[in-house]
């Protein structure tokens, strides 16, 4: 094997979970920008009011930083699609790795596109999904660096897995159209909402409860079928248990922050805790499909080749 892709390979799982991270960060920052209202801090792009360094105002700031923010998370995403298709131990990260890329593109130009628009909903909406997109697919890449690919011939994943999932962004998408409508502090009751409230905030409200919990139900199920089935996946169980454990914490998060009238802070902890279900949901589903966990084929009855590559799954 050439140095090249030697030092590829060995740089990957960092770069991977380094960009994992930074998106993670910066999804939580670009919330925290819209909920202290400065998605207009800075009228122009790339520049902001012609400046590049640190500013006075407090929302030119907070949106040049989470421009900053999202210009680390392209040279991460960029690299590890670099050492992804340089390197050749874990090729079931290279598509996901250039994946990511696609998206960063797309998210730089809508991200510019809502500045332009104004902050319009159309733009606003669509930077979102691909923040979302982001997240998921820096996380499917970070977990190929970790785990092998077990070659199954049956369907590698059930559809409890892909409905959780799915859930999951859902989730996340009825809570930030909430944060969008400004309507985070029209319910401060739970389970329902004050009869004072304008009707339409309520009714988004309401949506996004009921969404929540069809979505926890799906991803405790999720979490409870991946601990009880897939205990032969190495770094299954552990991630199973943080999946419910964030499900209740992100949950009590968004009834406290209800009933607190939705402060900025307890805002920006409910969609963390939200961002961490999510990414924590995809981690999950990546390592049982790379597994093959849900094969007809179970894991112990696939011989001992089998045993010994999945202990090898955080070892490389």
């Amino acid at each position: 094997m050439s140095p090249r892709h030697t030092r590829a390979e060995r740089w990957l799982p960092w770069l991977a979970l380094s960009s994992t991270l930074a998106a993670y960060v910066l999804i939580v920052f670009g919330s925290h920008v819209r909920v202290t209202d400065s998605g207009m801090g800075c009228p122009d792009w790339p520049l902001c009011d012609g400046n590049v360094g640190p500013l006075a105002d407090f929302h030119a700031l907070m949106e040049q930083t989470h421009r900053y923010i999202a210009a680390v998370v392209t040279v991460l995403v960029v690299a590890t699609a670099v050492a992804a298709v340089r390197g050749r131990a874990r090729n079931a990260a290279r598509r996901p790795a250039l994946f990511t890329v696609a998206v960063i593109v797309v998210q730089i130009g809508l991200g510019a596109l809502t500045v332009v628009a104004g902050n319009g909903a159309p733009t606003v909406a669509a930077h979102l999904l691909t923040g979302l997109a982001l997240l998921g697919g820096t996380t499917v890449t970070a977990v190929c660096t970790l785990a092998p690919r077990r070659p199954v011939a049956a369907p590698r994943l059930g559809r409890l897995a892909w409905v959780a999932t799915s859930a999951a962004g859902v989730l996340f998408v009825s809570g930030a159209l909430v944060v969008n409508a400004e309507a985070e502090k029209d319910c401060a009751a739970f389970p329902l909402c004050p009869a004072d409230q304008p009707a339409g905030l309520v009714a988004l409200h309401l949506l996004h409860r009921s969404i929540a919990v069809l979505a926890g139900a799906g991803l405790l199920a999720f979490a409870v079928h991946a601990w009880r089935r897939w205990a032969a996946v190495r770094g299954a169980r552990p991630v199973a248990v943080a999946l419910g454990i964030l499900v209740g914490a992100t949950a009590t998060l968004g009834i406290v922050s209800a009933l607190l009238q939705a402060p900025p802070g307890w805002q920006d902890l409910h969609l963390g805790g939200a961002a961490a279900v999510l990414a924590t949901s995809v981690a999950l589903a990546s390592l049982g499909w790379l597994a093959g966990a849900d094969s007809p084929v179970e894991l112990a009855e696939a011989g001992p080749s089998a045993s010994d590559q999945m202990a090898t799954t955080t070892g490389t």
